[in-house]
Formats: structure tokens, C-alpha cells, sequence
């Protein structure tokens, strides 16, 4: 088959094209950069360089295609010019209009857990209003939408505070459950649904593990010799005050703010609690080396 690939070489998206390149399959995988493109080549797949926000591009790209994996790629979060709302309209109204011109009928689409929330938080809400603008898509695109549960790699970000404070702290904590995915997981389960080329419209939720702060706190201390590491749960204005410390975009702080009390609550995860999946291989143990390396580093 021929397949696109959107999110250059990213964690997820690399490991999508080689799995597919090892089938057989012709891929095309889609960088806004252009120093991308020899390494993209090596791998044994073609590159095409451009925007994601320039639709005629995009179509050219799609057209001819048996499937196409589409994500939206972070934007600069560090950015205080950076709009997330407008970010996300223009990179989903490119899709459409890209997906309609060219007449791709199979797309599997990176979304999030949580995304059947209309408000909530700034990311929720966004995935969910591109969700809800490809669906809109003629019925004759058949449509797979993934939700990942939490990435495992997310955890870094908590490397800076467990130096300065000997704890990881944020707004949800201790006892609170979360499921969590490795990128790799999300890839085996991208590499399934293109090669099925179901003809119909679903949704599945992605995930590894499902483990309390507590718990998680427990083995990445393990990792870096840490065994006491605890992970404490803190006030949403303390949280907020420290991202904005870092230098992040206010309006982008209140969304993780947001994000993280609606793990505390709950809310975030019911629906994937009455869809529950069967979890992916990649466990926590797998990912305890990468955070070692990265605390060490």
C-alpha cells in the first residue's frame, strides 16, 4: 500500500514508518523540515517537506494514497505569541480540505484521551474540535481515531523539580490513577489499523499501563536511585506559577492546569474507563532506563 506519514520523524511517527517500510509498504513521511529528508530517505521511505497548514500541499502529498496517519505536532509552548486555538483550526482545516481534494479514503488520526470533552481544558477541547471538523469528512473516508493515554515520555518534564525538590509535584498526584502510553504501543497500534483499512468510523483508545502516582513514583525512583521519591500533589495556582516560571506561555500553563485537575477529578478518563483497551506491551520497567539516562544526563 501506499501510506503517509505526518509528524516527520517524531516518537511516534518513526517508529510507524519503520514497521510499515518492514512490511513492504511505499511510505511517504511528511517534515516541515528539510534536514529531515536525507534521514528520511535512509530509512527507505520518500520525504516530502512542507506545512501542514498549506492544504494544496497536503492534497498533492495525499493524492493517490491507501492511508494516511494524521497528527498535529506541538506547537512552541515557550511561544507568548503562540495561539494554540488558531494553531489547531488551521492545521484541521487543512486536513479536510486535503483529505476531500485528494480522495484518500482510509486516515487514522493521532487524537488524545479525553477528547469527547467539548470544554475542560485548552488540549481536550482542541483535539475534540478536530475531531469533530473530520467527521465532517465525506462517509466515504473512513475514519480510525486513536486516543493515547498519558505518554510515558511526559514524565521528563518532572526531572527539574525532583532535582530541586527530591519529589515529583504537580496538581494530580498520590493516589490518583492514570493509564499511560509508550509511543511505541501507539505506533503498533497505528501500523494495525493502516493495514486494516477498515472502510468504517471508530475510535480506540491506546494505552501500556495503568498505575497510580504513587506507583510510578515508586519505580522511576527506583531508576535513578531514588527510592523514597514520593509525588506530591499541589495547588493549581502553585502549579501554574511554576510553569510560568519556566517561561511557558501563560494561557498554555492554564491548559496543562486544567489537564492535570481534570486527571485528579477523574473526568478525564471516564470514558476511557467504559471503553477500556487491551494494554500494550511496553511496560514502565521499559521506560525506566530512557528516565535514568535523561536524570543522569
Amino acid at each position: 500500500m501506499k501510506i503517509i506519514i505526518t509528524g516527520s520523524l517524531g516518537n511516534i511517527s518513526r517508529p510507524l514508518a519503520a514497521a510499515l517500510i518492514e512490511k513492504g509498504h511505499s511510505v511517504t513521511v511528511v517534515s516541515s523540515s528539510s534536514e529531515r529528508r536525507e534521514e528520511i530517505q535512509a530509512m527507505g521511505a520518500s520525504a516530502a517537506i512542507g506545512s501542514l497548514e498549506n492544504k494544496d500541499f497536503l492534497a498533492g502529498v495525499f493524492r493517490g494514497a491507501d492511508s494516511a496517519y494524521c497528527m498535529i505536532p506541538p506547537g512552541n509552548h515557550r511561544d507568548a505569541d503562540f495561539d494554540i486555538y488558531g494553531y489547531y483550526e488551521r492545521v484541521a482545516a487543512s486536513y479536510h480540505a486535503a483529505i476531500t481534494a485528494s480522495g484518500v479514503r482510509h486516515i487514522v488520526h493521532l487524537s488524545s484521551i479525553g477528547a469527547e470533552m467539548e470544554s475542560g481544558n485548552v488540549f481536550i477541547a482542541e483535539h475534540h474540535k478536530v475531531e469533530v471538523k473530520l467527521d465532517t469528512l465525506p462517509t466515504s473516508v473512513a475514519i480510525t481515531t486513536l486516543r493515547p493515554a498519558a505518554f510515558y515520555y511526559n514524565l521528563l518534564a518532572f526531572i527539574p523539580t525532583i532535582r530541586a525538590t527530591g519529589s515529583i509535584r504537580s496538581n494530580y498526584g498520590g493516589a490518583d490513577v492514570c493509564p499511560w502510553v509508550s509511543p511505541l504501543d501507539i505506533a503498533r497500534a497505528a501500523t494495525e489499523e493502516i493495514e486494516a483499512l477498515s472502510r468504517d468510523r471508530k475510535i480506540r483508545y491506546v494505552a501500556s499501563e495503568e498505575r497510580s502516582c504513587d506507583e510510578i513514583a515508586a519505580i522511576l525512583g527506583t531508576a535513578i536511585g531514588k527510592p523514597e521519591l514520593s509525588w506530591q500533589r499541589i495547588s493549581d495556582a502553585a502549579v501554574q506559577q511554576a510553569l510560568e516560571a519556566t517561561g511557558m506561555n501563560p494561557a498554555i500553563a492554564r491548559g496543562f492546569v486544567e489537564m492535570n485537575a481534570s486527571i485528579h477529578s477523574g473526568r478525564l478518563m471516564e470514558d476511557y474507563f467504559q471503553h477500556r483497551p487491551l494494554l500494550g506491551p511496553t511496560k514502565f520497567q521499559d521506560f525506566q532506563p530512557a528516565f535514568a539516562a535523561a536524570y543522569g544526563a
